[in-house]
């Protein structure tokens, strides 16, 4: 999901340029994804194998309730290097999506009504209709707000959108 091929995520004995380590900014739980925070800052990513030794004192903590926090950074992780610059793009499509799906279902009820004398106010599809509407408003809205505050964060912190390895000229 991260797009990095590691074959060990847990292992902490990492290495890292001082550079990209002071512009990574952790949140919450993400420390597990080091490798695909630096990875999405451009950095080249190599493993090493490591020999693992037994646990020789107390008892891992690593149960069920950990593992669905780290299912939910892995998510944050996906979503962010597919969406972080251009988060209209997935709020933006699921709105589009919710207001047509409305706009049929409300389409449909208008021509019952305005062709065939039908009650609609008692049909379940009424509120669907109105729901899949507001929702896809509201959905549409939050993409624009999220560009719009993805686009103040890059140009307050002055943080580029994508990093420029190397500069090669032609002679």
């Amino acid at each position: 999901m991260t797009g990095v091929r590691v074959r060990d995520y847990g292992c902490s004995l990492k290495a890292y340029r001082a550079e990209l380590v002071a512009d990574l900014n952790l949140y919450g739980e993400l420390h597990r994804f080091l490798i695909a925070l630096a990875y999405m800052e451009g950095a080249r990513i190599a493993e090493m194998p490591v020999r693992h030794h037994a646990r020789q004192f107390g008892q891992s903590k690593y149960g069920l309730g950990r593992t669905v926090r780290v299912m939910m950074d892995l998510l944050t992780i996906w979503f962010m290097k597919k969406f972080l610059t251009r988060p209209m793009h997935v709020f933006g499509a699921w709105g589009l999506i919710l207001l047509a799906l409305g706009a049929i279902a409300g389409g449909y009820l208008s021509v019952l009504k305005l062709f065939f004398g039908a009650s609609i106010g008692d049909r379940p599809l009424l509120l669907l209709a109105i729901v899949l509407l507001l929702s896809g408003l509201q959905f549409f809205c939050f993409g624009l707000l999220a560009e719009l505050q993805m686009r103040t964060y890059h140009e307050s912190q002055k943080r580029p959108i994508y990093r420029i390895r190397e500069t090669v000229r032609s002679t």
